[in-house]
């Protein structure tokens, strides 16, 4: 295979988990009957730009199907976070009603509709017909398609260019980076403004955060490879943000680079130094990942069989794709967790892919009482403790294992 942003051909082995079902792909009654298929998850690095990126085995249709059952809206820190970055870029940008606002990958209109309350026009582009469904019930226009050039294009020879794109956390969940990327050029208006926000690589290998792995992330970025990517498609970086999102994610802020006003602040440059002092442009940097993914998958499975051989009842609360990945890497099943809750009603009453745990709602953790309770979505563990208090009333555990296994 070779690289999808540079086209160099890959060799350098990043991290392998082995093979898995698509981690949003939970299963019904009447598919526990049934085999599933699964595919190798295997990540390589590129030598020559140093974009992580998953080896190629299927197109994304099968991993963003009309069945995708990830809401936004269902972690309220979320949501919150969505608000707050409304009202920052409506006061930096001086957003009104004659700007436009578009999202790529609208989900459910967890975003948007903090724009619309706004009285700023803007609409939302959401390929999955779920998410898309759920954000056109709160009064958003969405455009129900896949985005890059093409759709660009068309949008902007309609007039529906936009004053500020946002695009959270997809980045890296398409397969043409040099395409989607290339679309927010011919979309912005010549002063506009582009916002990505994504995992930053850089914290994935410091924290061990091997489980943000999972087949609908295609790449793994870090700022570097980033600017090398927008400015191939004519887009210049002239902010940085690093949040504590996903374990550490960066807000990248882009404009065109033939039209763009805004300035390179300072967080700029800063970064790119600190990614380079990590040696991020080293094979070194990206070889010892995959020992890292397994210490935190040995020291899962002998907690959890620990705690079965001394009798102790251990459920999981979030049934995230990065839970996913862990127990299937971890080879988890039933007998070591029986069951998993999830406050989502599209995945209450389903099965975890490849674990195939049961999903219950929350208050099966309120009935049953376990000893532990496993909070796979590590980066929302002080929601969860927070949504669950009464688990210490009888004297019940929160476990976390990534980056390192903590019991509190």
């Amino acid at each position: 295979m070779n690289c999808r942003h540079c086209g160099t051909p890959l060799s350098l082995s990043f991290l392998d988990l082995g093979s898995a079902p698509p981690s949003n792909a939970y299963l019904g009654n009447d598919q526990l009957a049934a085999a599933e298929l699964h595919y190798p998850l295997h990540l390589m690095t590129c030598t020559n730009c140093w974009l992580v990126q998953t080896v190629d085995y299927a197109g994304r249709e099968a991993f963003f199907s009309d069945e995708y059952a990830y809401f936004s809206s269902v972690s309220k820190s979320w949501v919150a976070h969505a608000e707050r970055y409304v009202t920052e870029m409506v006061e930096r940008f001086g957003l009104d009603e004659r700007s436009r606002v578009v999202e790529i990958a609208a989900n459910d209109g967890y975003l948007l509709q903090f724009v619309q309350q706004r009285g700023i026009p803007c609409y939302g582009v959401e390929p999955t017909l779920g998410t898309a469904t759920a954000a056109r019930a709160k009064g958003i226009d969405i455009v129900g398609e896949f985005f890059g050039t093409s759709l660009a294009t068309e949008l902007a020879a309609k007039g529906r260019s936009a004053t500020l794109m946002a695009a959270n956390n997809v980045l890296a969940h398409v397969p043409d980076i040099n395409d989607f990327v290339a679309g927010f050029t011919r979309l912005l208006a010549p002063n506009g403004v582009a916002t990505f926000e994504f995992p930053h690589l850089l914290r994935m290998v410091q924290e061990s955060q091997f489980d943000t792995a999972y087949h609908e992330h295609y790449s793994y970025l870090s700022l570097g490879t980033v600017s090398r990517i927008f400015e191939r498609a004519g887009l210049q970086v002239f902010d940085v943000q690093q949040l504590p999102t996903h374990g550490g994610s960066l807000r990248v802020f882009a404009q065109r680079a033939d039209t763009g006003r805004q300035l390179v602040t300072p967080a700029v440059p800063a970064l790119l130094a600190e990614e380079s002092a990590a040696g991020m442009q080293t094979e070194k940097f990206y070889s010892a990942f995959q020992s890292a993914a397994e210490r935190v998958k040995n020291d899962l499975l002998a907690f959890l069989i620990e705690a079965r051989r001394k009798g102790q009842r251990v459920a999981a609360y979030g049934a995230a794709a990065k839970g996913n990945t862990l127990l299937n890497f971890a080879g988890v099943r039933p007998d070591l967790l029986p069951f998993v809750c999830d406050a989502a009603p599209s995945k209450q009453g389903k099965f975890m892919p490849g674990s195939r745990i049961p999903i219950l709602a929350p208050d099966a953790i309120a009935e049953r009482r376990p000893d532990f309770v496993l909070i796979l979505p590590w980066n929302l563990a002080d929601e969860v403790r927070n949504q669950l208090p009464f688990v210490r009333d009888w004297g019940g555990k929160f476990v976390v294992a990534v980056p390192r296994l903590t019991v509190s």
